[in-house]
């Protein structure tokens, strides 16, 4: 059997901190983990500017309210569930995502907890595990599972070295240079083809 380990966030749905950023004008919130491979950094810095600005989780959630998924990403979901089974391997946090899995039609999802205080304040972030992506990849293979993996960012390399076979989905060129063993797609339809070669390769 095969499994395939898609990436929420760049890959799906657009960048819940992107958005963000845009709506609050705070460009330092356009940081991801496209820019910055250490999450831990990445996260504290996030938390720091929400403090800086008063920006609570509900100031967050209404920004989760506004978006949808990238165009297409959802008849592709539905393709790939035909096909594969599929798990969404994320670091982003339960508090986030349920607004975005209900346009998904509740693909199972792995991600992280955030800590909020009673006064809604994002105190801190709770990971379920370090390189939980790259864990449960190991963890599948463990399960003598075949593991095809997609993401896009620094932090979805771990998981694509450890798959069966991994691939790229409109990651930028920083990565795409830093990682070239993996195939690049830039198209639902390109990132159909690969899934099929990889899934070929993994069972012939």
């Amino acid at each position: 059997m095969i499994v395939t380990c898609l990436d929420l966030e760049g890959v799906l749905v657009p960048e819940i901190w992107i958005a963000l950023a845009e709506k609050t004008g705070i460009e330092k919130l356009k940081l991801t983990t496209r820019d910055i491979p250490d999450y831990n950094e990445l996260m504290k810095g996030r938390l720091k500017i929400l403090n800086q600005n008063n920006l609570k989780l509900a100031d967050i959630e209404k920004v989760i309210d506004g978006i949808v998924p990238l165009p297409g990403a959802k008849e592709f979901l539905s393709w790939l569930e035909s096909k594969f089974q599929v798990i969404i391997l994320s670091d982003t946090f339960n508090q986030f995502a349920g607004p975005l899995m209900a346009q998904l039609d509740y693909p199972t999802l792995f991600c992280h907890d955030l800590i909020v205080n009673e006064d809604g304040r994002i105190a801190n972030y709770c990971l379920r595990i370090p390189d939980a992506k790259t864990k449960a990849v190991q963890a599948l293979k463990g399960l003598n599972l075949k593991v095809i993996a997609a993401g896009d960012s620094y932090n979805d390399t771990g998981m694509l070295k450890e798959a069966g076979a991994g691939i790229l989905f409109r990651a930028p060129d920083n990565v795409v240079k830093e990682f070239p063993q993996f195939p690049v797609t830039q198209t639902y339809e390109e990132f159909k083809i690969e899934i099929i070669k990889a899934s070929n390769k993994l069972v012939g």
